[in-house]
């Protein structure tokens, strides 16, 4: 039996979850697993690599939050940590003590942070629902270097990478590089 034109459209146009997004699950700080790819039927999903042992990452954790409660309508935010010393607790300690509202999600085996290309922390890594990258770098530019601090970011290139993605545009520039603390265990160029 061949099913009419509109039902077959419909059917397939039907949201689902890419294979990508339910092969990679990690655990939240009370072990419960995640798909940190699935967009969940948003715009996109945003990754914020960070770590609780880097200064630099402390520095922006205001602007990753208030970036997050902005968006949390268009987009999927989770929190990574990816450095293998970092245990539940801590993770769960630097949430509370930095006011995140979004998931927090352990990659002590770093199959995320090499999936998505992330290096130092932080770092930001914006996926499309079908699991291209549609931005990989700063949030703003607050650090030139990794110790060279401005006294106030003169860019919005997060804001500005995701203004695009919910406008259905290109992202204009969909790479700056990060300034912070390397990730142990990943290799660097």
């Amino acid at each position: 039996m061949k099913l009419p034109a509109i039902i077959f459209f419909l059917l397939c146009s039907l949201p689902s979850t890419p294979a990508h997004a339910q092969e990679l699950t990690l655990p939240d700080c009370d072990s419960k697993p995640h798909a940190p790819l699935d967009a969940g039927g948003k715009a996109a999903v945003v990754l914020f690599f960070v770590s609780p042992f880097c200064p630099t990452t402390k520095s922006f954790m205001a602007e990753i939050n208030q970036i997050s409660g902005d968006h949390a309508e268009k987009a999927r935010f989770f929190l990574i940590h990816s450095d293998p010393a970092v245990t539940p607790e801590v993770a769960f300690q630097h949430a509370e003590m930095s006011g995140v509202r979004m998931t927090v999600l352990l990659d002590t085996e770093q199959k995320l942070a090499r999936h998505a290309g992330a290096r130092v922390t932080p770092e930001t890594v914006v996926f499309s629902p079908q699991g291209a990258v549609l931005y990989r770098g700063r949030v703003n530019d607050l650090y030139l270097g990794p110790t060279k601090r401005q006294r106030a970011a003169t860019t919005r290139d997060l804001r500005d990478a995701l203004e695009a993605v919910f406008a259905g545009r290109p992202v204009p520039e969909p790479q700056h590089e990060a300034q912070g603390c390397k990730i142990s265990g990943i290799p660097q160029p």
